[in-house]
């Protein structure tokens, strides 16, 4: 039964970005509040989960393509695991603002691939999921059996979290036809080339849209007010002991050409101090990465196969 204080996501019913997810829940550690999982694969011994974390008021349906093509290459049915966490897409709000942030979410991730029976995994994370990963490795390195990391890092770019910020704050603003004309503006800025009907199908990962044409966001709006106090000007805490507690298994680092997430320099100071990482840049995009090509998706498919096979997770 659901407590009173707990605060449940409301998703429409048959929202088409999560065609194809469908999800059940675990609960985290707070014992009330659920985290939405969608699982696929053969978990067997001999292959490591991969699983996907998204970034900061983003849900898994970022990973929807990803997944999909996934899927067809290399072994059969490796296993995958995509999840909302608290605050995002299926799963329930927290209960108390303050208890957002990457440190708690890194424990709920650890009480997921428990409650799946899951002892080792290759994480993938994207922006704040990438922080998340590097949490978790800091806290828990026998979980990790390799991380791909994709426009994160161990230093957030302040202009991504303003730009998250003044986009949520205009579009809660908007009613009527200048609702989806603000999400194709807003957007196209950091996928240049996209139609405006594939614009609108990316608008609809953090949103849904009622009958009036206002839109509701997928995600606790709570978190946007977390970064209301951050500016264009700030030099963010550069936290690279965590990103060295990636030590503890091998590494593959992606930035997307256009981000303003993840500096380029920042960037190549992780390719410095991980010689051994893989690297890559996806060209022409900015965040969130659409993930729908089938080179990139290959290149981290080959990435994971190498890594889930060199030892074996404990179911």
């Amino acid at each position: 039964m659901i407590s009173l204080l707990q605060r449940p996501r409301t998703v429409p019913a048959n929202h088409p970005p999560f065609a194809g997810l469908p999800v059940h829940h675990i609960v985290t550690q707070d014992g009330r509040t659920r985290a939405a999982v969608h699982v696929r694969g053969a978990f067997i011994q001999a292959r490591m989960p991969l699983v996907c974390l998204a970034g900061y008021q983003r849900n898994m349906s970022d990973f929807a393509a990803f997944a999909d093509y996934f899927r067809r290459l290399g072994p059969s049915d490796w296993p995958l695991v995509l999840i909302d966490l608290p605050g995002r897409g299926r799963a329930d709000d927290r209960r108390k603002v303050d208890d957002y942030g990457s440190l708690s979410d890194a424990r709920d991730v650890a009480d997921i691939l428990a409650a799946l029976g899951i002892g080792r995994a290759i994480l993938l994370g994207q922006g704040h999921g990438g922080q998340v990963a590097m949490a978790l490795a800091a806290a828990h390195p026998l979980l990790i059996g390799g991380t791909v990391l994709l426009d994160a890092g161990p230093v957030t770019d302040p202009r991504g979290i303003v730009r998250l910020r003044n986009n949520a704050e205009h579009l809660a603003n908007l009613r009527g036809k200048s609702v989806l004309a603000g999400f194709r503006r807003m957007l196209a800025g950091n996928h240049p080339g996209l139609s405006d009907s594939q614009l609108d199908a990316l608008a609809l990962r953090t949103h849904s849209f009622d009958k009036r044409g206002r839109a509701h966001p997928l995600y606790d709006s709570r978190l946007i007010g977390l970064l209301k106090d951050i500016s264009f000007s700030d030099v963010l805490m550069a936290q690279w002991p965590l990103f060295d507690a990636l030590k503890c298994a091998p590494l593959m680092v992606l930035r997307t050409q256009l981000t303003d997430q993840l500096r380029r320099e920042t960037f190549d100071e992780m390719v410095r101090r991980r010689p051994d990482a893989e690297a890559l840049t996806l060209a022409g995009q900015g965040s969130p990465a659409l993930f729908d090509q089938s080179e990139e998706i290959a290149a981290v498919a080959r990435f994971v196969f190498a890594a889930g096979t060199r030892g074996k997770w404990a179911a």
